[in-house]
C-alpha cells in the first residue's frame, strides 16, 4: 500500500508585537555639576553638544529630564552605566528606567 501525502498545511498563528518601550529619566541634585551631567549626556546617550546642554539645562529647572527610550535590555544598561560614571566620579546623579 503506498504512502499518501498531505497537501493540507496548518496555519499557525503568531500574534507579533512591538516590544515595551523604558524612558531613562535623569534626576537634578545639588552636588553633580552641569559639566559632568553634559558629559554623561553625550557619553553615554550620545546626544550631541547642544541637546546635551539643553537637556542639562532642563534637568536644572525642571528638576527631571526625559533623555531617551529604549528597549528594556538598553533602557537598564545605560541608568547601569552612566550611575557607574558618576559613582566612579564621586557624584550622587540618580536615573531611573520606567515603562513609557
Amino acid at each position: 500500500m503506498a504512502k499518501e501525502q498531505s497537501a493540507v498545511r496548518e496555519r499557525q498563528r503568531t500574534d507579533l508585537r512591538e516590544p515595551r518601550r523604558y524612558k531613562v529619566t535623569i534626576y537634578n541634585d545639588d552636588f553633580t555639576t552641569m559639566d559632568f551631567v553634559v558629559k554623561v549626556l553625550k557619553w553615554v546617550f550620545f546626544k550631541k553638544e547642544e541637546e546635551a546642554q539643553a537637556l542639562m539645562l532642563k534637568v536644572h529647572r525642571a528638576g527631571q529630564a526625559v533623555v531617551g527610550v529604549y528597549s528594556y535590555d538598553v533602557a537598564v544598561s545605560k541608568v547601569r552605566r552612566a550611575t557607574q560614571m558618576a559613582r566612579d566620579e564621586g557624584y550622587p546623579l540618580r536615573l531611573t528606567c520606567e515603562p513609557e
